[in-house]
């Protein structure tokens, strides 16, 4: 049933011919939902219900692809047939140009100039400028440690006598200042989207699972800064207090600990977690290019593997974890006892298990971590045995299904690359034909007219919403009473109630039907299936009738095996007749 569905879309999609009839199909009917969003574009309100369920020959399709091309490049439509050098000239030049365009856009979004910004492949090119400047901004905090940094781990400096070490360390550079407002900003962004999409909708998209993981871990990562910052700044408010010159002086432990090298700092410190957790964040950031990549032909088919093999790499995660726990308790219940007493320390604890076994899956693991040196032989066979059963089970078994699974994903996306990069593309075009968004970060952060228009109209309509609820109610009081007044005078109030209500359905009914714009729509949809209807009976009849000449080659074959079959049968009658008269002959020959 879903695919003979999903061939009947393709079918009718296939068989429009003209724009009018791709938008019937895409946008649905105008009076059950609104044809136009306030941008004055169509709403393609069945397109995203085909994305959402994933009817991938649908959204592909030519008629659909066409559509959405002259939304994606709208106010720039002779842009659509430049030369990707050209692309590339406005790309660079929106990215250079991206603080003055933002402050354009704030003073008059209803502009013509605003209208063009507005439009969703200049919206995409904004954006994208943006996360790369970010992107920049990562790579360049780090920039004066790319030759190696000046300040070893067990060196210390201060700026003047009086203070600690750690106020060089802790504060927040001006380049880091930049990184927070850009997190800010995609924070913003973030919540937004999850008020326009709703909590369930955002969490089903693996996307924003990434971006908000991503900003969890800035986020956290600056907040353990500011706890290293604000612990020093403490300390050195009590050396201020105090001290002029830290020369030959003992400080209290808790104070003096803000004075020491970075070798001598605790695990713990939250700088050190800081720093990790950035590590992790900077990673995430990078691989969100992946997200923009749908938009480019050639990179869009490779993106889409790698997320599918990604999946498939969660799926066999699963039974990887299972057998790698069992082998990791098994081998630290077999040798923890042996601590001290082995060639090296594998196995000896919970984490030299995990650090032998997952370095063993790459050959990084040696033989002689099963060896024990007091000569037990019988745990060190069990070792053995059970050291090479985990090596065949995960190298030669489970990394090579993996390998094939991987084979098999990537084959099945370039069997349909085309299919699967324009749905892919889609998507992403999709997320830039919503109303809003339009400033990208960090200049989103900065109110804008238009949206303290649009928050006094909401609060405007917040208000007065229970002053409607009000009259309503007391309408719909009235028009109760007036029935229940008249069902009394007849003494029929249940068949009163419902005439009541078939009346107002046959009014708003009419009403419906009579719109000019339904009925527009009901026109189209109904020549669209009668096309199809007619489509449908040429096939079949072309079906049977491709039956019937089969069923006739098949008659004159038999009758033809036939033929030749009693043609042969005479035809060695005839050859073993002459055969006896040669042997008569032959026969008399010899006797005269």
């Amino acid at each position: 049933m879903s695919m003979q569905c999903k061939d009947f879309v393709v079918g009718l999609l296939d068989l429009c011919r003209n724009t009018e009839e791709v938008e019937a199909i895409l946008n649905g009917d105008a009076e059950l939902n609104d044809n136009f969003a306030s941008t004055g574009r169509p709403s393609l309100i069945r397109l995203k219900l085909a994305i959402k369920y994933e009817l991938k020959k649908f959204v592909a399709h030519p008629n659909c692809q066409q559509q959405l091309l002259s939304i994606w490049y709208e106010n720039l439509s002779g842009l659509r047939q430049q030369t990707t050098a050209v692309k590339l000239l406005v790309v660079l030049g929106v990215a250079v140009g991206l603080p003055i365009l933002a402050l354009l856009y704030w003073i008059a979004p209803s502009s013509k100039f605003g209208k063009i910004i507005r439009g969703p492949f200049l919206k995409f090119v904004a954006h994208a400028a943006s996360f790369t400047i970010f992107l920049g901004l990562l790579v360049m905090n780090a920039a004066d440690r790319f030759e190696g940094t000046t300040l070893l781990p067990n060196m210390t400096i201060h700026d003047h006598p009086a203070q600690l070490f750690r106020m060089k360390t802790t504060p927040f550079t001006w380049m880091e200042m930049l990184i927070i407002s850009w997190v800010i900003g995609m924070i913003w962004a973030e919540c937004k989207e999850i008020w326009s999409q709703g909590p369930r909708e955002y969490l089903l998209e693996p996307w924003n699972l990434l971006d908000f993981g991503m900003l969890a871990i800035f986020v956290t990562s600056f907040i353990a800064r500011f706890m290293a910052f604000w612990h020093a700044y403490t300390a050195q408010s009590y050396v201020d207090e105090r001290y002029t010159d830290l020369s030959n002086i003992t400080l209290p432990f808790e104070i003096e600990y803000y004075r020491l090298a970075r070798v001598y700092w605790v695990p713990s410190d939250p700088q050190l977690i800081s720093e990790g957790l950035y590590a992790i964040a900077v990673v995430l950031s990078f691989s969100r290019i992946a997200y923009i990549l749908p938009a480019n032909e050639s990179f869009g088919p490779l993106q889409i593997s790698l997320g599918r093999t990604v999946k498939d790499i969660f799926k066999f995660m699963v039974i990887f974890i299972m057998v790698f726990v069992a082998f990791m308790i098994g081998m630290f219940n077999l040798y923890s006892y042996y601590l001290g007493a082995k060639q090296n320390n594998a196995f000896t604890t919970v984490e030299e298990s995990f650090k032998t076994l997952f370095w063993a899956i790459f050959g990084l693991s040696e033989v002689k971590s099963v060896v024990i040196n007091n000569g037990h032989k019988f745990i060190e066979n069990i070792g053995y045995v059970l050291y090479g059963v985990y090596n065949v089970t995960m190298v030669i078994v489970l990394l090579n299904m993996l390998i094939a699974m991987i084979n098999s994903s990537f084959q099945e996306i370039e069997d349909d690359a085309d299919v699967e990069w324009k749905f892919a593309r889609a998507k992403l075009w999709f997320s830039y034909f919503e109303e809003g968004g339009t400033l990208p970060v960090p200049f989103n952060l900065v109110p804008s007219p238009k949206s303290v228009v649009s928050l006094a109209y909401r609060i405007k309509q917040l208000l007065l919403t229970p002053l409607h609820r009000h009259k309503d109610g007391e309408k719909e009081d009235t028009e109760l009473n007036e029935v229940r007044n008249t069902s009394r005078q007849s003494k029929t109030s249940r068949n009163c109630f419902f005439l009541f209500l078939f009346q107002l359905g046959k009014q708003k009914s009419s009403d419906y039907r009579g719109s000019p714009r339904s009925s527009r729509y009901r026109r189209i949809m109904k020549r669209l299936i009668k096309r199809y209807i007619i489509k449908a009976q040429m096939d079949k009849e072309s079906d049977e009738v491709n039956e019937g000449e089969l069923k006739e080659i098949k008659q004159d074959i038999s009758s033809l095996r036939y033929e030749l079959l009693e043609e042969k049968s005479h035809e060695t009658e005839q050859f073993a007749e002459l055969l006896r008269r040669l042997g008569e002959t032959l026969s008399r020959q010899q006797n005269h």
